[in-house]
């Protein structure tokens, strides 16, 4: 799988209302940078929430949500970008 970054890797917002929709990108990138598994949210436009994970710690996954769903994180270690996919 190849990626195409669409912006610049940042601190998720850490609650409800404060996530980012990474430009209206359809896959998120997330990276736990700490070393503690920390809860990531996937929420809507209208702060309702989609879905929750654990992200342990060192560990990243891709996020595949719609343009205006926002994703947030229990602490400013997990990282994001929105991203673009390739086969």
């Amino acid at each position: 799988m190849k990626i195409k970054v669409l912006g610049s890797e940042a601190a998720c917002g850490t609650s409800s209302g404060n996530g980012s929709s990474y430009s209206g990108a359809t896959h998120v990138r997330v990276v736990n940078s700490g070393s503690t598994n920390r809860l990531v949210s996937v929420e809507n436009s209208s702060n309702s929430l989609i879905g929750t994970f654990t992200l342990g710690g060192g560990a990243s996954e891709i996020v595949v949500k719609t343009q205006t769903d926002e994703v947030f994180a229990a602490h400013a270690e997990v990282l994001a970008v929105g991203i673009a996919v390739e086969n």
